[in-house]
């Protein structure tokens, strides 16, 4: 793969408890199509795309392939891995499996499984910041007022315009996220997000202005507002093919 090349690594390995289904929210239907399959396809139609990594629980690998990969007709899946005990450690499972496939200035775009309402405008976004930073990260400005507690006692009030809400995508050189990654293995660091591990280890990760829409499925309620956004983008753009 040329150095201009992005990859794409979904994880969908979690659980899904706080859900309540009696299948792994990745498989659950969001307007006829399993969760996974939405957020998948957002990158196996991206024209900046030339392959997908995708992470899932060793036990749902067969099931995965013939109910998404196959049932989707998904051609840029390259390699569907594994996963560890927690994300992080999926992640880095599907770093491994790319070492070798891909160049150090190639980008990887690591994006959440079950957050299917991502635009191609802001993987677009996305990649051309990881090409001139140590990485890129879509959040949102805080909404609500912040409060840091302890022991179920207030103790602080961040300042708001400094506070934003992760997301994914976060994209970023492989050569810097695999180093990140390793660094974080060795020393045994959990981080919360990818950018986390990059910003530890000096680098400079730049924002990307998200989209509130741009949610993660979770709970049931999640469901219901990601099935309103789908609802509401297709009727946009029912709009704007009537109003050309």
């Amino acid at each position: 793969m040329s150095e201009c090349t992005s990859i794409a690594l979904i994880p969908a390995a979690g659980m899904g408890k706080r859900m309540g289904a009696s299948i792994n929210k990745q498989y659950l239907q969001l307007d006829g199509l399993p969760i996974v399959a939405r957020s998948i396809s957002i990158f196996e139609n991206s024209p900046l795309i030339s392959a997908i990594y995708l992470v899932i629980p060793v036990e749902e690998i067969p099931y995965c392939r013939e109910h998404v990969v196959e049932a989707c007709g998904f051609r840029k899946i390259v390699a569907i891995v594994p996963g560890g005990r927690e994300r992080q450690n999926s992640v880095m499972n599907g770093l491994r499996a790319m070492r070798g496939q891909v160049e150090d200035d190639s980008v990887v775009v690591i994006h959440d499984g079950v957050r299917p309402l991502v635009t191609p405008e802001l993987l677009q976004e996305s990649i051309a910041a990881a090409r001139c930073n140590d990485g890129s990260l879509v959040a949102v400005p805080a909404k609500d007022t912040i409060k840091t507690v302890l022991n179920g006692f207030v103790t602080g009030t961040p300042e708001r315009e400094s506070l934003w809400l992760a997301q994914t995508p976060q994209a970023f050189r492989f050569s810097v996220i695999y180093a990140a990654h390793q660094a974080a293995e060795q020393e045994q660091f959990m981080g919360t997000d990818d950018a986390s591990l990059v910003e530890r280890t000096g680098g400079r990760v730049k924002i990307i202005h998200g989209d509130y829409r741009n949610i993660k499925i979770t709970t049931p309620e999640d469901l219901i507002l990601a099935e309103a956004f789908l609802a509401a983008r297709e009727k946009e753009g029912d709009c704007r093919g009537t109003a050309a």
